[in-house]
């Protein structure tokens, strides 16, 4: 399960805030509330098995009006290893009709009881071990009546969902789609829904004949009904959890493509049919770069992917059968500013397909052997494609969120047996603390022995359940190291090093002493083996060296004083570092010590200095032709115009980057920095931007013109409506609230409407400052409705917490201007006023449930 939603979210609402001291009054509350609750005092063990699934047989038709879902089911299963006469199944919020032994053609009723949870049956007889049974269970599935919690990364948990299915939303196709995960399947089959569990499957759906549908494994009929329905069956011979069965109906277009014989196929609505290739053409080369460096076949019969409307989470990992939001649904222009967005999405998922779907965590304290994975295949993916510096960059933001968590909630470990809510394991400890873990473990052992443990774990795990001990149990085979170490350290606490660096140089002895201090508030000294790059001109010397202690020093000769030693030359500690050395150390750095991130660090120590130190901003100035887009574009970001200097020194390059950079996302950087000095003379690139095939271009452009002419932008925002997405949307929607004409809110509404995913978070930030500008009763209450149903669909506190205060200022700001008003006007103003209050109340009360 794809986690990029609430990672944008998380690094909205908190990335800014500074990482030091995280004993802050926040994070002391946050350990307190931890201590008392009491369901952290519960060992999260993995599911007793008494019986083992062995395959399920459905057989399911759709009830559009009543949202019902009709089952019939033939579960066949054996005891695990104790002999026994009863079986149950989970089954939530279900009708049943019928309980039944399956031998033959024959039924047998078999006695049972069901709380609307679970379904207690009695077996004919005491099974033993070696025999196996099959229960057939007729039954009516009823997903909108059953109350259930989800979380921060999956926002429902109600199994199956019909989307628009009496036609009535104009712009929303008719859809069925299930998710699984976590425990959401048995809300549409009776099954026992255990990540320990492994099932081979036979779905049969029926549906009118205009749609489409998919499911796991492969399509092997599909028959024509007399009733003018179609029956399609779709099995999988290969046995997977239940949490990753699915089913997909619709109208798709089906794009199709292979790879090694295999059928791989993208099901996009309509629209986008010819943006498939774009969107996933990628996925065939991906399976072929994971199947190498994994040593291990892509192991399905197939691999499909599809989109979903309204969709409760950024993707799922359905065996064979991936579930997309939305959002993964761009065109071309869009895909201009994606940044390989799109396509971390869809290797996050296919990687699944290895550590997930084939390897399965036995449990959901051990989620890691799942979600870490998919995550760190992002990374692989992108330094495979693009080259190290935009994994570089990728594994950057991941670590910066996690930390952001850290500083916002506490830490937590990466295993964890003790948690309040099995929802509560999908957060950024388990995705991209996780992910830079492995990146760590990688660089520990090497390239060659890190993919070789991963072959031997897949092959030893395989269609079984698996915790991180296996894993480990694999690196120590493949390496003929003890690895408890950096396990104990890493999967089995929390936490991250503080070092502290500073450096002795004793140039008549021609050595260099490196101090390395931990700094950590916890009682918990790190073991960490670390590069320590010593430069003399040219020479580069390596030294490979563990920091085991509080404090440990290193002492390196040299024949002339270094220019610059590099601790953590690789950058790939996941660490807080305070680095004590000269600004010329890194100004060498910058020029000399490869990767993305030793280039990063010399930049952000360049801006600090930029204002006082002329090697700093030359520093800057070879940044801003940097050979990645991603640090050109942090460049910009960086500068400080109110400095004469800095302006004269870097304002024609800006200018030549805005005009003709590869990158649309350096020309809109470049752009939005001459937008903020408001100067006349850049008029006429303003307006050439809103040229641009970018959206981010022509929004950048736009605003920088708004700046400067408020009425021109208004007419050329007119011009660019009705072929706008993403971040043009933003822009013309702050030109509309600019001007306050209630007459733009049907097209703030409807594009807040269209927009999913993170862009819908950024949507509604620019329809409430719209609001916050217009004298308009029924659109403020309209727009306020709109912005509550998605605070409601993301249930994430911090989001609703922001949105909520945001409310409320707007409620003063109006407050504020009814009194400077009379009549109509000020009753009007009173009364939005008065329904931004009630709405931030609602709002924020929200988030607690």
């Amino acid at each position: 399960m794809n986690q990029q939603l609430k990672q944008s979210l998380m690094g909205m609402l908190i990335g800014g805030m500074a990482l030091a001291g995280l004993n802050t009054p926040l994070f002391a509350q946050s350990e307190k509330a931890t201590q008392d609750d009491p369901a952290l005092k519960i060992y999260r063990a993995s599911a007793t098995k008494i019986n083992d699934l062995v395959h399920t047989k459905l057989d399911v038709r759709f009830d559009y009006a009543k949202r019902y879902l009709y089952g019939k089911a033939w579960v066949t299963l054996k005891p695990h290893f104790y002999p026994t006469d009863s079986l149950t199944l989970d089954a939530k919020g279900m009708d049943i009709k019928e309980v039944a032994l399956a031998k033959g053609a024959a039924n047998t009723p078999l006695k049972y009881t069901y709380d609307g949870m679970q379904l207690h049956i009695q077996l004919n007889k005491t099974y033993q071990a070696t025999e196996s049974y099959t229960v057939y269970i007729s039954y009516t599935a009823k997903p909108d009546e059953l109350k259930v919690k989800g979380s921060a990364a999956i926002t429902n948990a109600k199994g199956l969902y019909f989307i628009n299915p009496d036609g009535k939303e104009p712009n929303k196709p008719t859809q069925i789609w299930t998710q699984g995960e976590t425990e959401s399947s048995s809300v549409w089959f009776p099954t026992i829904d255990k990540t320990n569990q492994k099932t081979t499957q036979e779905i049969s759906m029926t549906v009118e004949k205009k749609y489409v549908t998919l499911s796991n494994g492969k399509l092997v009929s599909q028959k024509n009904n007399a009733d003018g329905t179609r029956t399609d069956t779709w099995k999988m011979d290969l046995p997977h959890s239940p949490y990753l069965f699915m089913m997909a109906v619709g109208e798709y277009a089906i794009v199709k493509d292979s790879w090694k014989g295999k059928e791989v196929s993208y099901y996009v609505e309509k629209p986008y049919e010819k943006y498939a290739r774009n969107i996933f053409g990628n996925t065939p080369e991906m399976l072929t770069f994971y199947s190498k460096i994994l040593g291990y076949d892509y192991p399905w019969v197939k691999y499909s992917q599809i989109t979903a409307r309204d969709y409760v989470s950024g993707a799922m990992e359905n065996t064979t059968a991936t579930l997309h939001g939305e959002f993964l649904q761009k065109t071309d222009r869009e895909l201009l500013d994606n940044n390989n967005s799109n396509e971390c999405v869809v290797a996050h998922e296919l990687f699944h397909h290895w550590f997930g779907d084939l390897a399965t965590a036995e449990s959901w304290s051990n989620l890691t052997v799942n979600e870490s994975f998919a995550d760190y295949s992002e990374y692989l993916w992108l330094e495979h494609k693009y080259g190290k510096d935009a994994a570089d960059e990728h594994a950057l933001e991941a670590a910066q969120s996690y930390m952001s968590m850290v500083q916002y909630s506490g830490d937590k470990d990466l295993v964890r047996f003790h948690y309040h809510d099995k929802e509560d394991m999908f957060d950024q400890v388990t995705y991209q603390k996780g992910g830079r873990i492995l990146h760590m473990l990688r660089n520990a052992v090497g390239d060659s022995a890190f993919f070789r443990s991963l072959n031997l774990y897949l092959r030893t795990n395989a269609f079984k359940a698996t915790e991180a001990h296996q894993l480990r149990l694999a690196f120590e085979e493949v390496t003929g190291r003890d690895m408890n170490w950096f396990f104990n350290q890493w999967y089995f606490g929390k936490s991250f090093p503080q070092f502290d660096i500073s450096y002795n140089y004793n140039d008549a002895a021609k050595k260099v002493t490196v101090i390395i201090q931990q700094i950590q508030r916890e009682n918990k000294t790190w073991q960490i083996p670390m590069a320590i790059d010593v430069y003399e001109g040219s020479k580069v010397t390596r030294h490979n060296v563990t920091v085991a202690n509080r404090v440990d020093s290193f002492t390196f000769a040299y024949n002339t004083k270094p220019d610059l030693v590099n601790v953590d030359a690789e950058k790939v500690i996941l660490s807080k570092t305070d680095d004590h050395r000269a600004f010329s150390t890194y100004a060498f750095q910058y020029h000399h010590a490869p990767g993305y991130l030793n280039r990063r660090i010399a930049i952000e120590e360049a801006a600090d200095a930029q204002a006082t130190n002329p090697e700093a901003l030359k520093l800057l100035q070879a940044a801003l032709k940097d050979k990645y887009h991603g640090l050109r574009s942090y460049t910009i970001s960086k500068l400080n115009f109110e400095n004469e200097t800095v302006k004269s020194a870097t304002l024609p390059i800006i200018q030549e980057l805005a005009k003709q950079d590869p990158s649309s996302l350096v020309r809109a950087a470049a752009l939005d920095a001459l937008g903020a000095l408001k100067n006349a003379q850049y008029a006429s690139l303003f307006e050439a931007a809103i040229k641009d095939p970018s959206y981010a271009v022509e929004a950048a452009g736009l605003e920088g013109l708004a700046a400067l002419d408020i009425d021109k932008a208004y007419t050329l925002a007119k011009q660019l409506q009705n072929d706008s997405k993403g971040k043009l949307v933003n822009a013309i929607t702050g030109v509309y609230a600019r001007k306050g004409n209630p007459d733009d809110v049907a097209f703030v509404a409807n594009k807040f409407d269209e927009t999913s995913g993170q862009d819908k978070l950024n949507a509604a930030f620019d329809y409430l400052g719209f609001l916050s500008k217009i004298n308009n009763t029924d659109a403020v209450i309209k727009g306020i409705e709109q912005v509550k149903a998605m605070c409601v669909q993301f249930n994430n506190p911090q989001v609703n917490n922001y949105i909520s205060n945001w409310m409320q200022e707007i409620s003063r700001k109006k407050a504020d201007e009814a009194t400077a008003v009379s009549g109509d006007n000020r009753a009007a103003l009173e009364k939005q006023a008065e329904y931004f209050k009630k709405a931030s109340e609602e709002v924020k009360s929200s988030s607690k449930d």
